[in-house]
């Protein structure tokens, strides 16, 4: 069975599993602090991009620690587009993106502009679902994009639910 035409039927399986793995979004959540999300969301993504997998991290806490781990500086995060700006509608997440030192693993950064974001939305339309529409302009881009979430069961923890296929 393996041998011959069986390898390449089993191979062909494997390049169509890529395809319906890509763009696969998981959001690291606990209402609680200090537990571990931005460390697991950061190795995780590391190690996935190490094993050849294009990965987009989006920092969605207003503390901005992913972004800092990958390498990005805060304070510099407030000057440029950053996941406010996408989650609020005035840049799209294409326009946050940032490279890291690790091949093939993407940064959308945050800072504590963010906060302000739950704030402004609490009257929107679809307010929950405005991180599902900012990615569906990247969502096919990357194999895995993980959500770092805030400690919290608020606005943005909803929309990370929203958006996530897995959590």
């Amino acid at each position: 069975l393996w041998g011959g035409h069986g390898v390449r039927m089993a191979t062909q399986g494997l390049k169509g599993l890529r395809k319906e793995i890509m763009g696969k979004i998981i959001a690291l959540i606990n209402q609680k602090g200090g537990v571990g999300k931005t460390t697991t969301t950061v190795n995780l993504a590391a190690s996935l991009a190490l094993a050849e997998k294009k990965i987009l991290v989006i920092d969605f806490d207003p503390q901005g620690n992913a972004s800092s781990a990958l390498g990005i500086d805060r304070e510099k995060v407030g000057s440029k587009a950053n996941m406010y700006h996408a989650l609020i509608g005035e840049a799209k997440i294409s326009e946050t993106v940032h490279a890291t030192e690790v091949d093939g693993l993407f940064v959308a950064p945050a800072n504590a502009d963010l906060t302000g974001a739950e704030i402004e939305l609490v009257a929107s339309f679809a307010r929950e679902s405005k991180l599902r529409a900012a990615l569906a302009e990247v969502k096919n881009q990357y194999d895995y994009i993980l959500i770092d979430c805030p400690p919290s069961l608020g606005l943005l923890t909803v929309n990370a639910l929203t958006a996530a296929d897995s959590f």
